[in-house]
């Protein structure tokens, strides 16, 4: 019990500003190591020819489906477990863990069995054209094979930060991700096994990530457990889990969606626009992750206070996120601009690529100073477990105005349309975001009131 009580006295006590920096370095670190292998990784690929580089892009898709439902699962345990700790509610807490974990797992088969039996067409409906097509397949096999093992890592990761455990899931995160960076240099560079290659060492470096991620669990470092009797076939458990974390699995399948929207809409304009675009993806991804990894250190902090009825906390997290992500992110949308051209450059020497891709680097590198808005209220309701308005806030930016974004502006302007649409999507997203966030916040209580349950 004396760490439990130690654990929570941390989370509870320790000056907010501090613990969302201490939470949020390893995951800005494993975010950083993650994010600089899926650019290595596009790197390696894009150096075999420009269809093979639009197969990035295709896969890239593929992985967001699969992560969505680790998200989810993930997600909708983590904001519970973060919560009933503050409650001091530790039994319930390991329902929510184990129940999520298996479920999860299961979902991983699912996407196996079914990926495989229709890959091709799959590929072709995630927007591969003739030419890349051969390459997705090759590509995607291995990253289908791997998804219960993505799904378990996405939910353990997760169940570690609502924690306040994040140097356990930096550990298993970087791990596989530096695994992953020489599996593609053997792989695709001596090996020469093209996509093929950058699919096995995906797969190879995912079973070791879960296996290192598994172990403070086994080992009882965290309170979690995944124990199968602990499993509960409770509508309560069963039904918080799913709607607490479908914000996650509507964000990321609707990042899906619009990867594969934008993929169709550039069709027309050859392999080259797909690649363009993917490469300006990766990049800005990168960005993102970096710049808002110490946001993922607000999560638990959120969900732990609200649970202990320590609102005052959680205001004070919430501003300190948004402000110090937003001067994070200046700094790389500045650098993204004015090196648009050189950092597509690295990647695909093609200059059609170049042409494309400089311009859509240029746009989104402006509205990232955006970004930090929708995403933070998306965190703050989906920890206090308001579903409703996290899953809305969710569908903004990929679905809600992307989508639409990508479809008139392509028809309207052509290629400069899909080069500018998700700048668009970001500032509309913001411009909503911020009002609905910041009545929440105004809304609360005075400590330890507490607040009546509103989805």
């Amino acid at each position: 019990m004396d760490q439990i009580e130690a654990q929570y006295k941390k989370m509870t006590e320790k000056p907010v500003n501090r613990l969302v920096l201490e939470l949020g370095l390893p995951t800005t670190i494993s975010m950083l190591v993650t994010s600089v292998y899926n650019l290595v990784d596009t790197y390696f690929v894009s150096d075999l020819g420009t269809s093979e580089s639009g197969a990035t892009g295709i896969v890239f898709s593929l992985m967001a489906i699969i992560q969505a439902f680790g998200f989810m699962f993930g997600h909708g345990a983590g904001s519970n477990i973060g919560r009933l700790l503050g409650a001091h509610n530790v039994k319930k807490a390991r329902q929510y863990s184990a129940t999520s974990f298996y479920m999860g797992l299961a979902m991983g088969v699912l996407i196996t069995v079914f990926g495989l039996i229709f890959q091709e067409g799959f590929m072709v409906l995630l927007g591969s054209t003739d030419t890349i097509l051969p390459h997705s397949v090759a590509y995607s096999r291995y990253i289908l094979i791997a998804a219960p093992l993505m799904v378990a890592s996405c939910i353990m990761n997760n169940i570690l930060r609502y924690e306040g455990k994040a140097a356990f899931a930096m550990v298993g995160l970087v791990s596989g991700a530096l695994l992953n960076i020489g599996g593609d240099y053997i792989f695709v560079r001596v090996l020469s096994m093209g996509c093929e290659g950058a699919g096995i060492s995906t797969a190879l470096s995912q079973f070791v990530s879960a296996i290192i991620l598994l172990v403070p669990f086994l080992r009882g470092k965290v309170q979690s457990r995944f124990n199968p009797l602990d499993f509960s076939f409770t509508k309560e458990v069963i039904v918080s889990i799913i709607l607490v974390g479908l914000p996650s699995l509507v964000r990321q399948g609707l990042n899906s969606i619009s990867t594969t929207v934008l993929n169709i809409c550039a069709k027309p304009y050859g392999d080259a626009a797909i690649a363009a675009m993917s490469i300006t993806a990766r990049t800005v991804m990168f960005m993102f992750s970096v710049g808002l990894g110490i946001g993922q250190g607000f999560q638990p902090v959120c969900g732990f206070n609200y649970g202990a009825k320590k609102y005052s906390r959680v205001k004070k997290a919430y501003m300190f996120t948004l402000i110090f992500g937003t001067c994070f992110l200046a700094v790389f949308a500045i650098l993204g601009f004015i090196f648009s051209e050189e950092i597509v450059t690295f990647f695909r020497k093609d200059p059609e690529v170049i042409k494309i891709g400089r311009v859509a680097l240029r746009f989104q590198s402006v509205s990232l100073l955006f970004v930090p808005i929708t995403v933070t209220a998306n965190m703050l309701f989906q920890s206090v477990g308001k579903s409703g308005r996290a899953t809305f806030l969710a569908t903004a930016r990929s679905g809600l105005f992307f989508i639409p974004m990508i479809l008139i502006l392509s028809s309207l302007f052509g290629i400069k349309g899909i080069e500018s649409a998700q700048a668009v999507a970001d500032i509309l997203a913001a411009l909503i975001s911020f009002p609905i966030a910041y009545k929440f916040l105004k809304e609360l209580p005075q400590d330890g009131v507490q607040k009546e349950k509103v989805i």
